[in-house]
């Protein structure tokens, strides 16, 4: 009875301070990324060669990822070296997209192996992964240190709409192709299969050509330097491919190496939509921009927003102080500038009022 006693009072402080070392363990991981982001302002002067140029300086640092299913079928994508640098491990590893290797976590794979340009094939395994940002991290230990050459990550928040970017990856098994395009637009937003509803944001769109065998495949600005990971497209689309920012590789990649998994993504829980004219004429506002609270999920944070609690049919117009304008600009906020365990403040227009009220923001819940 005694030790049943003590188990029932110790083991919601368990949790606590479970829950706790989770915070300081992502607050660790996005300090160690923000010191890796690197500023700098780019002047090229192109000439005829420069993308063949480009091509020779990268293309040995791409390779192919292979997944053998247990039930006989291949899974085939790309990935990049990088130089990782931490506490419990220090070495290359090979960068790509959590939906490459999603049957090797769920331990639906045979095998999973790396073949670098050179022809050389080894057997890899996953050290860390997060299917929120669609991002995994392999490491290689048989391949010898000559097979590693790895690219450099820049910070993607200097990029800029109308910027010439490169992918280079496997599409269909044809290795090391390559293909170009331009920024067309920051700070998007995708939802993928593996995120449980919830969006990756603040996703680089391009026009680079990206097909299937593409994903985890670096994307290049014109020095030949990693300001993003391919990652999806859209169906029957024509030259609408989007990629993970360098960014979040960046604040990520330290605890995707150290702890298997990254825990910094903030949660709210509401759903909602962008406001429209339409909508502001059906509510009645004079707000034709936000993101309007269609449903607050049960027992989640904004749930317990005080002193006004959120309702469907508020709009959501700033975070903070910043204004949020849409679905895109909530979600990159929270992603970017937040953790779990923060209190933010939160203003709504309702009806003709515009209220400030606070949340203290959770951890998602796994996918």
């Amino acid at each position: 009875s005694g030790g049943i006693i003590s188990y029932l009072i110790t083991y919601p402080q368990i949790n606590e301070l479970k829950s706790e070392v989770s915070n300081l363990n992502a607050r660790v991981s996005k300090l160690y990324g923000y010191q890796k982001i690197i500023n700098q302002n780019i002047t090229i002067y192109q000439n005829e060669t420069w993308l063949a140029e480009i091509y020779e300086k990268v293309k040995d640092s791409v390779v192919l990822i292979r997944v053998t299913l247990k039930s006989g079928g291949l899974v085939q994508g790309s990935g990049f070296v990088y130089n990782y640098s931490g506490y419990n491990y220090s070495g290359p590893v090979i960068i790509t997209n959590y939906h490459v290797v999603h049957d090797v976590v769920i331990e639906n794979a045979e095998s999973l192996s790396v073949t670098f340009a050179d022809g050389n094939g080894y057997a890899a395994e996953v050290r860390g992964a997060d299917p929120y940002a669609d991002l995994a991290v392999l490491i290689v230990e048989d391949a010898p240190p000559q097979e590693f050459k790895p690219l450099r990550l820049v910070n993607s928040s200097t990029l800029r709409v109308g910027d010439p970017v490169i992918a280079i990856g496997n599409p269909f098994g044809l290795v090391g192709s390559m293909t170009t395009g331009i920024v067309s637009a920051l700070g998007r937003s995708i939802s993928e299969e593996y995120t449980g509803g919830f969006v990756i944001p603040n996703v680089i769109q391009t026009s680079a050509p990206i097909n299937p065998g593409n994903s985890g495949g670096p994307l290049l600005n014109c020095l030949g330097e990693v300001v993003g990971v391919t990652t999806a497209i859209v169906a029957d689309s024509q030259g609408v491919g989007f990629a993970i920012p360098s960014n979040t590789i960046l604040r990520e990649i330290h605890a995707l190496v150290e702890n298997g998994t990254y825990t910094g993504h903030s949660y709210l829980g509401v759903t909602g939509m962008d406001m429209t004219y339409e909508q502001a004429q059906e509510l009645g506002v004079n707000i034709t921009w936000g993101w309007r609270i269609v449903e607050v999920l049960p027992d989640s944070p904004a749930s317990k927003a005080k002193p006004y609690q959120i309702q469907p049919n508020d709009i959501i117009i700033a975070i903070n102080g910043t204004k949020i304008k849409n679905g895109d600009e909530l979600a990159s906020y929270l992603e970017e500038k937040t953790l779990p365990g923060d209190i933010i403040e939160i203003t709504i227009q309702r009806g003709s009022e515009r209220l400030k009220t606070y949340v203290e923001l959770g951890s998602r819940p796994p996918p």
